[in-house]
């Protein structure tokens, strides 16, 4: 390669920073919120908020003025009587409430409990009130559609019976009246409240001061009922205890009677005597045994005829005397050295033998003693627990007897753990509450709205914004192009022409700027337009930009590089057959082959369709040479090229190009499509020089709140622009 040719390649290289392929893909792990995008998107979507808070608001309204039936509540108070006493002081046989909370909560449960409702009920004969026996009113539209549905699903469940048992209107009503009551305690009191709400304020009223009253007599009731049963329990607790007590007093007094009594005392010291008989019979069996052991060795020294070791063994002085003399061979000394031995042995027989007798005699003392001892323990034992169980008796019967008497004069005397504090008045209107509920409307339709407008954020993955396109991708929006009101592609020249100062004329000359002070070192004079995907908008911005560099008086070629899809014969009808393929054939002039369009003022180069891949073409000698020819035949040289996620051929262009400029959709090229286009040309070295927003709808910002804000579509420069 040529050092132009590598000028031209290092001259396609952007000025901005590289490309980030992550800002186009989320951080997963970052979990900052961008608190000023939010808001800007709330603001951006303020009409929906306003639009969905307006609805919410007006079916707030038909509710409160219009549906909703007026509810009036009644409170009555209700205070637990913790400073009252008995008349006489009783502890614990009919004690009152607790105090705590759980008790307190415990009594307000006691007061909604349906057997209480129940008596209100039958009271105030509510059964026959329409407002609390639903079945009294005639069925609405929707009961008559769950009937229906109900029914259906009946007849479906293949003949078995499904026929629920239904509640009986008392129970009905009760279930009704129970959603209509509330109670709760005052904080640090003893008093709770009860409210009923309904559709009368008297009504509200008395059904209040009807449960208070119901609720204390059930107080009263309840606390007789439990003395009368206490009394009952008691008199006949009292008839038992005092027949066992009897029968264990005359049990003891005949165990008694029947035992040889012994005391502790007595018994402790026959257990001193047991112990005095124990010691003595070990020490003399540890003297048998050492007797038996002496009688056994005198035998076996007898045995072998050892005269020294028997007289060491006995240390007996005639033994002694004798042993000298038998050492001499006395013969008679011999035998009565031996007769003398044997009356030893006999004699350790014989202390063994009376040892023996006196042991026996000892242990059969000793065993008499243990049984005398182990009898009178279990007498003692048996005497004492029958005299604990006759005292626990005596104790109950006597503690039975006193609570008897307490309880049988405590009736009579019973007083309600509570009383009514303050009466129910007429009931004041709680439903509805038109300010609260529209308030709650209009905070509710808020935030429907501001989560519509974020879930469309959150779901957006195209780019709307020249900064939103510049953030996800690192590298500059040298343009911003509005879409042109022209129906077909022949008509883009003319428009053009017709309309030099319109918003999207203007927006082209800022591409135009931008490009050309992209190097001011070394000005780009081939440009290359591309797109990720076909119909992105690249093909008009690259005629356009071709009429704009002409109208500098410059010498302009537009090269149609996209020679599979050839679009440019549907802005140039009559473009000549030839094009580039017999350009690069170099076998006619250039000048016969391209056309010069006198409404584009600016020479055409026509795609040709050729056998040959087209990559394989942009990639020959043939076509670098062709780009220096056309370089130095003229001022600017504009390429249209194909997407580049479609075919590689522009990837292969982009080799012998000054300047790269990639169009991007609005609110159409999806973020990943982006990505992996720029991903593309990074892959062989190549970076974008600029991208341009394309195809932007000024409506469509306004819609989405970007309008008056960015490039050549703002309202700011309606008075600089001819109206397109």
């Amino acid at each position: 390669m040529n050092k132009y040719s590598t000028r031209m390649k290092d001259a396609a290289k952007p000025v901005a920073g590289p490309f980030r392929q992550d800002r186009l893909e989320p951080d997963r792990d970052d979990d900052e919120i961008d608190l000023m995008e939010l808001l800007r998107a709330l603001w951006r979507g303020r009409w929906i908020i306003a639009l969905t808070t307006a609805v919410a608001m007006l079916l707030a309204g038909y509710y409160v003025f219009g549906v909703a039936e007026p509810k009036f509540r009644s409170t009555v108070e209700i205070t637990l009587e913790v400073r009252s006493k008995q008349v006489v002081d009783l502890e614990s046989v009919i004690s009152g409430v607790s105090t705590d909370a759980a008790a307190l909560n415990t009594e307000i449960e006691v007061l909604l409990s349906r057997r209480v409702l129940g008596k209100l009920v039958d009271r105030l004969d509510l059964v026959e009130d329409p407002e609390f026996n639903t079945a009294l009113n005639p069925p609405s539209v929707l009961a008559q559609v769950k009937g229906f549905v109900a029914g259906l699903v009946a007849s479906g469940d293949g003949g078995e019976d499904s026929e629920s048992v239904s509640k009986s209107p008392r129970d009905q009503t009760i279930s009704v009246l129970k959603q209509m009551l509330s109670a709760s305690v005052k904080r640090d009191t003893y008093v709770y409240t009860l409210s009923a709400t309904t559709g009368d304020p008297v009504k509200s009223a008395r059904i209040v001061n009807t449960l208070a009253d119901i609720y204390i007599d059930e107080q009263i009731a309840v606390k007789f009922e439990a003395t009368e049963q206490a009394v009952s329990w008691l008199s006949e607790r009292v008839t038992e205890l005092e027949a066992e007590l009897r029968t264990k007093e005359e049990t003891l007094k005949a165990a008694k009677a029947e035992t040889d009594l012994i005391s502790p005392e007595a018994l402790q010291g026959l257990n001193l005597q047991a112990k005095d008989l124990r010691d003595r019979l070990q020490e003399m069996t540890a003297e048998a045994e050492r007797a038996d052991k002496a009688g056994t060795r005198l035998r076996a020294l007898l045995e072998t005829g050892d005269r020294a070791a028997a007289v060491e063994e006995t240390d007996d002085a005639a033994l002694k005397r004798l042993l000298p003399e038998v050492h001499d061979g006395d013969a008679e000394a011999a035998r009565l050295f031996d007769q003398r031995l044997e009356t030893l042995a006999m004699r350790a027989q014989a202390e063994r033998a009376r040892l023996g007798n006196q042991m026996a005699a000892l242990q059969q003392s000793y065993e008499r003693l243990q049984n005398r001892i182990g009898q009178q323990s279990e007498d003692l034992l048996r005497i004492q627990q029958m005299e604990r169980e006759t005292e626990t008796t005596r104790t109950l019967y006597e503690t039975f007897l006193t609570r008897l008497k307490e309880t049988a004069v405590q009736r009579g005397l019973q007083q309600a753990d509570s009383r009514v504090l303050s009466d129910a008045i007429l009931g004041n209107k709680v439903e509805p509450r038109p300010a609260l509920i529209l308030a709650l409307a209009m905070v509710l339709g808020m935030m429907v709205g501001a989560a519509i407008v974020l879930l469309r954020q959150f779901l957006h993955s195209t780019f709307r914004s020249a900064e939103e396109l510049e953030a996800a991708t690192g590298a500059p929006v040298m343009g911003q192009i509005p879409a042109m009101p022209f129906k077909a592609r022949t008509d883009l020249i003319d428009y053009l022409q017709d309309k030099p100062t319109s918003a999207a004329a203007e927006a082209v000359r800022n591409l135009r700027t931008s490009i050309l002070l992209s190097n001011i070192d070394a000005p780009p004079k081939v440009i290359m337009s591309v797109s990720a995907l076909p119909g992105e908008g690249k093909t008009t911005q690259a005629v356009a930009l071709t009429q704009n560099l002409a109208g500098l008086g410059k010498r302009v070629l537009l090269i149609e590089g996209d020679i599979r899809r050839r679009t440019l014969n549907e802005y140039f009808k009559e473009a000549p057959r030839v094009g580039l393929i017999t350009a690069l054939a170099g076998e006619t002039p250039l000048r016969d082959i391209v056309f010069h369009d006198e409404r584009l003022g600016a020479d055409v180069l026509m795609g040709q369709k050729s056998r040959a891949n087209a990559a394989d073409i942009f990639s020959s000698d043939r076509f670098r040479d062709f780009i220096t020819e056309v370089r130095e035949a003229y001022d600017y040289v504009i390429i249209d090229t194909p997407p580049v996620l479609v075919v590689p051929d522009a990837r292969v262009i982009g080799q012998h190009v000054d300047a790269i400029v990639f169009s991007v959709a609005w609110n159409r090229t999806y973020r990943g499509q982006v990505a992996a286009a720029l991903r593309e040309f990074e892959s062989v070295n190549l970076r974008v020089t600029g991208l341009v927003l394309s195809q932007i709808d000024p409506k469509g910002m306004k819609r989405y709140g970007y309008g008056g804000k960015y490039g050549a579509y703002s309202s700011y420069g309606k008075s600089y622009y001819e109206a397109g």
